[in-house]
């Protein structure tokens, strides 16, 4: 066991070793990638005309909509279903483990920032999920889709989207699921006080590594519908508990919120210089961990997006779009307060969930500390699932062959181990540099769809103008092609189906 604990060091030691030089382009990148995103994501809202911001009403009407039977009989997995599973990969580490990198390596402005790019990549996320849905196919245990259905049925460059299958897979089911373990470690290892540099701590991550891997495995060999029911349950109870904790520091602070606030503007306008970089490092940081957290215009969302049985494809783009403000603006705001309110060192890229949970010891007590263990335990399960399911779809895109679908559960599973024992920086930063270039690709495949997206948005605001619950079929629209799923065969896309829910609604409020 010696020896193997031994191995296990020295790989550790590599990989630290790498970690700077991977961390210098990961910061290369983001300096130029910035602009990309920003330009991407207001290109968008000018096209369809701040769809993020006029349709918010629209997107929590569409969250609550009823599935139906699908063509074979089987009941839908509905929006809110399909919004768990992305919610699964959104909220994760991100909203805990990322933020506090965020404020310690750009100071507080990075929060502002982060607040800017999702009200600009919400439209992204508007427009690659109703391209998702747009272009789904039946699957076996419930339709399937994402960017790389769209670039090869959309766009006909099948090459497209074999690249952009690679990608998601190497980023999301390797490289995001061991970020997420390696929270877990982190959070773990300061909650027992366990020391996670020496011997006895290498054997505590890969102890804890393995029953990650083995919760795990018994849950991503069930399927897309095993994964939509227990991210159904897990996700909404794990927000909300950590959404009242959070609620609860700052109603405790409350004096102290003002100043926090001018904190955030002061870091975010270049006023007040709080770390390294100045305002462009607020910028960066905050964009950085802010796309990493909500994940618009990565090409993610749309695996799960495409899932849900649906009337109308802009549907899930309107519940997609509001999983963004979901993840940034309350989820991500919450640690940032918490953070924030503890009066935090600037500077050190080593400190991430264990800083958050330091936070919420100072203002709650000992207890806090174990409390966030929990709950980031909760948080990065989820995600691993999540992420296991975007690498799923993906590999379905390419294969159906079971011996390669076996080969690859196996990967994630051994990933899963890989970040419980790795450094903290060098995972963030890997996943940095895949983020990049995943968004090129989805968001330049986005830019090419763009008149579809419009065409599809304007016969959904049609049908509302109308009176009508829109409902979508290929047949609409036959200058668009390669459209498998919208045969009208789904119960949610007859007109029969929304009158007999109307009829159920009056019913309920008379009684």
């Amino acid at each position: 066991m010696d020896a193997f604990l031994s191995v296990i060091n020295s790989i550790n030691d590599a990989t630290a070793g790498a970690s700077e030089a991977v961390g210098n382009l990961a910061g290369s990148i983001w300096d130029i990638f910035c602009i990309f995103l920003v330009a991407a994501g207001l290109a968008i809202t000018f096209l369809t005309r701040g769809v993020q911001f006029r349709s918010i009403k629209e997107m929590f009407r569409a969250v609550g909509e009823p599935s139906g039977t699908e063509a074979d009989g089987r009941k839908g997995i509905s929006s809110f279903r399909a919004f768990t599973v992305s919610a699964a990969s959104r909220v994760g580490t991100g909203n805990i483990a990322g933020v506090a990198i965020a404020i310690t390596m750009g100071g507080p402005g990075a929060v502002f920032w982060m607040w800017v790019i999702a009200g600009i990549g919400a439209a992204s996320a508007f427009a690659e999920s109703l391209l998702g849905q747009l272009y789904k196919q039946k699957g076996r245990d419930s339709y399937i889709g994402g960017p790389a259905y769209y670039m090869k049925h959309g766009l006909r460059a099948h090459w497209m989207g074999v690249l952009f299958a690679l990608l998601i897979i190497v980023t999301y089911a390797f490289v995001f699921v061991a970020v997420q373990t390696n929270a877990v470690v982190e959070a773990a290892a300061n909650s027992f006080s366990v020391d996670v540099a020496d011997g006895e701590g290498m054997g505590f991550r890969l102890i804890l590594g393995l029953v990650i891997m083995l919760v795990a495995a018994a849950i991503i060999f069930g399927g897309v519908r095993a994964i939509s029911s227990v991210t159904e349950i897990l996700v909404p109870v794990m927000a909300v508990l950590y959404l009242v904790l959070g609620l609860l520091v700052v109603v405790l602070n409350l004096g102290d919120v003002p100043h926090v606030i001018a904190m955030i503007f002061e870091g975010a306008l270049g006023i007040r210089e709080f770390a390294v970089g100045g305002i462009m490092g607020a910028i960066t940081w905050g964009m950085r961990r802010g796309v990493l957290s909500n994940e618009a215009g990565i090409g993610t969302a749309p695996n799960a997006g495409a899932t849900a049985t649906i009337s109308h494809p802009a549907k899930q783009g309107f519940v997609q779009a509001l999983g963004v403000y979901f993840d940034t603006w309350l989820v991500c705001s919450i640690t940032a307060f918490i953070v924030l309110l503890s009066d935090p060192a600037y500077g050190d890229r080593d400190k991430g969930a264990s800083l958050t949970q330091d936070a919420l010891a100072l203002q709650l007590g000992d207890w806090a500390v174990h409390f966030l263990t929990v709950a980031i335990i909760l948080f990065a399960f989820s995600s691993v699932i999540g992420n296991y399911y975007y690498g799923e779809s993906n590999m379905r895109f390419m294969t159906e062959n079971k011996v390669a679908l076996t080969v690859y559960r196996v990967l994630v599973l051994v990933f899963i181990i890989f970040g419980s024992i790795t450094s903290l920086s060098l995972v963030w930063n890997l996943a940095d540099i895949l983020n990049a270039a995943m968004v090129v690709l989805n968001l330049g495949a986005v830019g090419l769809l763009m008149p579809k997206v419009m065409k599809v948005l304007k016969n959904y605001e049609v049908q509302c103008k109308a009176g009508l619950e829109p409902i979508f079929k290929a047949t609409d629209m036959p200058e668009i092609k390669n459209l498998a799923a919208w045969d009208g065969t789904d119960e949610v896309c007859s007109r029969d189906f929304w009158e007999k829910v109307s009829r159920e609604k009056a019913a309920k409020k008379i009684k």
